[in-house]
């Protein structure tokens, strides 16, 4: 991500650990950098577990990005979700 304090970041996907550490690297892999924060490791890294919340990954792209990010992710949930005939 750019290391310009002024960006603005925008939430771009909240789920589940696997989905949301796999969009990470799918966002990387189209050279969108990205913001993860992990409910779950930061829990344990406290000291104590809140339990496996749905929205456990927060992911957050820059503004510039956003518009490229949440269409990656919502053609991978389409893809995702299509039953075979």
């Amino acid at each position: 991500m750019d290391k310009n304090m002024n960006s603005d970041i925008k939430l771009v996907f909240a789920g589940s650990r696997v989905e949301g550490l796999f969009l990470r690297d799918l966002l990387m892999d189209n050279n969108i950098g990205s913001i993860v924060k992990d409910a779950l490791q930061s829990s344990v890294q406290a000291g104590w577990v809140d339990g496996l919340p749905e929205d456990t990954i927060r992911i957050f792209v820059e503004d510039e990005y956003f518009d490229k990010a949440k269409s990656l992710i919502e053609e991978y949930f389409a893809n995702r979700d299509k039953k075979d005939d």
